[in-house]
């Protein structure tokens, strides 16, 4: 754990969200100052709707306020959940969803199956993320 915590110091994380079930203790991350949320949704799926709507607001609210800051989000393996989450912010600040997808799988081989992928094709964008000065929220992102 503490390789992974250096990790998300490294990139300024401010906040992780577990999208499976809890398999370690949050205090130590709570304890450097890390909130961490938990919105497990089933491996392999789709987020369900609620999920999609807390991560949106969590993301718009923390580039919002904290511009810059790094919002971290993990599954089990890294294939699926955490990929498509990734993936709707990306089709959410305006990113085809081939886009993301193949930035996504640049970055994290064989990530979404053949179900996520049909929910990202069908998925229809609010441009949530958009923001009216986009100079101001350059946020980083990193896949690992």
């Amino acid at each position: 754990m503490n390789r992974r915590r250096a990790e998300l110091q490294k990139y300024g994380v401010t906040t992780v969200v577990r999208v499976c079930d809890a398999s370690y203790d949050k205090t130590p991350l709570e304890n450097e100052g890390i909130a961490v949320m938990d919105w497990p949704f089933d491996d392999g799926g789709s987020p369900p709707s609620k999920i999609v709507d807390d991560w949106l607001t969590l993301l718009k609210t923390k580039f919002t306020e904290e511009p810059g800051c790094c919002v971290a989000v993990h599954c089990v393996a890294g294939l699926g959940r955490a990929p498509v989450l990734v993936a709707v912010a990306l089709i959410e600040s305006g990113m085809m969803y081939e886009d993301a997808i193949q930035f996504i799988r640049q970055k994290r081989r064989g990530a979404i199956n053949s179900k996520q992928l049909s929910y990202l094709e069908k998925y229809r964008p609010k441009m949530r993320l958009r923001f009216k000065d986009p100079n101001n929220h350059k946020n980083s992102c990193a896949i690992v």
